[in-house]
């Protein structure tokens, strides 16, 4: 009698795999791929759950997610929130979907209301698999992790067997799902901020599409990092509640941008005594890359601050 480890793999010659439609797709543009798994992670307070939130109200209405990033094909969104009570649930994704402009009975957002997912064991793994599995969402939107098992998450054994969970859940039913996650305190910004998760590494490498939010001088900053994608530029968000029922994340600057301002500033307050100065002592003196520093001298002498004399940069007053 023939049993399943009796038989071969299923393989396939390279040319006959089917070509992805438009090359690289994507579930909510620039921030997360089409059919990723992945995590947003942050320190406590960093508003991941906003993020989250986000996320899924983007993906199950079509509305650009931050007031930003598309989302070309929407569908339903399953979500389960441990730290938060349904109705503050209810509460801020009416908000969000009040400040676009929709009506909370037109997201298809689901909201698992079991007490408890323990989703390192059955029967807790089936449930939520035959949940998603009727409702085919887009995204599943977990939050956060550390809620969601009982193993210990610096037991790479142990975490390797919870994410090969996820990323079944994700092949088989062809959805994307994104965890919400901790850093360490003091985790690094940018791409190394995924050495900041909390764990094992292997939640890291686990991976499709990473969003991370650190606060930096009060300001919250948002980068990414894909597997088989360029990272989108890092922007700087803003919780905007100056009316509680729209409360809602926004993007207010792209971090470039703001870098490029600060540096003319700089540049601006080494030359406010008049004096020219050379090229090279402004490098000197602001410690920054020689292609950096004559971006911003361009960009300054073309808006009329400063000048080129015999003698280097001059300011204009």
């Amino acid at each position: 009698m023939s049993t399943e480890c009796d038989q071969p793999l299923p393989i396939i010659r390279v040319g006959e795999i089917p070509p992805e439609e438009n090359g690289r797709r994507w579930l909510v543009d620039q921030l997360w791929g089409d059919s990723s798994v992945g995590v947003i992670g942050g320190a406590p307070k960093c508003s991941k759950t906003w993020l989250g939130l986000d996320l899924a109200l983007s993906v199950a209405t079509g509305t650009a997610c931050l007031g930003k990033y598309a989302v070309s094909e929407p569908g339903p969104v399953l979500v389960y929130l441990a730290e938060d009570a349904l109705p503050i649930v209810r509460e801020r994704v009416e908000g969000m979907a009040r400040h676009r402009g929709l009506t909370l009975n037109s997201v298809e957002i689901h909201v698992i209301t079991a007490p408890v997912l323990r989703l390192d064991r059955d029967p807790h793994r089936t449930r939520l698999f035959e949940t998603a599995k009727r409702l085919r969402p887009r995204l599943v939107l977990l939050d956060p992790l550390v809620r969601l098992h009982g193993i210990d998450e610096n037991n790479a054994t142990e975490v390797a067997s919870l994410l090969a969970y996820f990323r079944s859940l994700q092949r088989r039913l062809d959805l994307s799902v994104v965890l919400v996650h901790h850093t360490r305190k003091n985790a690094a910004g940018g791409v190394a901020a995924g050495q900041g998760l909390r764990g094992s590494s292997d939640i890291h490498a686990f991976g499709d599409s990473n969003l991370y939010l650190r606060r930096t001088s009060q300001r919250l900053v948002l980068s990414s990092e894909h597997r088989a994608a360029a990272a989108s530029p890092p922007v700087y968000l803003e919780l905007v509640a100056t009316n509680a029922q729209t409360t809602h994340l926004a993007v207010i600057a792209e971090l470039e941008g703001e870098n490029r301002r600060h540096l003319q500033q700089q540049v601006l307050a080494l030359l406010a005594q008049g004096e020219a100065c050379t090229r090279t002592k402004l490098r000197d003196a602001l410690a920054v890359k020689n292609e950096r520093l004559g971006d911003a001298l361009e960009s300054l002498r073309q808006a009329g601050r400063i000048r080129r004399t015999s003698t280097g940069w001059q300011r204009i007053d």
